[in-house]
């Protein structure tokens, strides 16, 4: 999980490493990133280091702060009640779009990456069920049509990472049933064509995950008060 792998634009590669550190809480909420430690424990210049910084504040993970330096930003109830507002709105809106015009293959995909997840959970790989997570929500913006939306998910990912990290160390299995539940669902609605049933679907669900990892926040920040 920690091993920084090339790939992509140096600053991209550096990007994604500290994204992870910060995804998978090595990095915690609110933490200073020293740029000079983080430039030598990845072999990579201050200004790589910078320019990854900069681009992860694009992604709302860091806060860059004029003469204090770069923080992460902090998981707090505002953030995430504000993140999943957001994505049931984007969700939603593309969503309707996907079950008007789906196609044969556009099932496929969904389904094949519902069965793929449904493995990892019976093998108790929970980094390859968030990455698919994310996969099969990508899967769903096939008819979006919409450069602001697309854009604006694309920077989402990443916080939705983090935060459904946080609720599965918390919550485990059931969290990740929870999931699991909400896709097969979601499948049946989109099956159907039934906009209304998958819009429904996808504000109880959102409801849902955001409890979670406030939840997941509060018990956590009663243990280490």
């Amino acid at each position: 999980m920690n091993a920084f792998k090339p790939r992509e634009t140096l600053t991209e590669q550096v990007a994604r490493h500290i994204e992870n550190l910060i995804a998978f809480g090595q990095l915690r909420s609110g933490e200073r990133i020293y740029e000079g430690a983080m430039a030598k424990q990845m072999d990579v210049s201050h200004g790589s280091i910078r320019e990854g910084l900069l681009l992860l504040e694009k992604r709302h993970l860091v806060r860059n702060v004029p003469r204090k330096g770069a923080f992460v930003t902090p998981l707090d109830e505002y953030f995430v009640r504000s993140l999943y507002e957001t994505l049931e709105l984007y969700l939603t809106h593309t969503g309707r779009k996907l079950v008007r015009h789906w196609q044969p293959e556009d099932m496929a995909r969904l389904e094949s990456l519902y069965e793929q997840m449904q493995a990892c959970y019976r093998k108790n790989d929970l980094m390859a069920f968030l990455e698919l997570g994310i996969e099969y929500t990508k899967a769903s913006l096939a008819y979006a049509d919409n450069y602001f939306i697309v854009s604006a998910i694309d920077d989402l990912w990443p916080s939705a990472k983090r935060c459904a990290f946080v609720a599965f160390q918390e919550g485990g299995n059931r969290v990740i049933e929870d999931n699991l539940s909400h896709m097969e669902q979601s499948i049946s609605a989109i099956k159907d064509r039934d906009e209304d049933r998958l819009a429904d679907i996808l504000h109880r669900y959102a409801l849902q995950q955001c409890q979670q990892v406030l939840t997941a926040i509060e018990k956590t920040g009663s243990r280490t008060a």
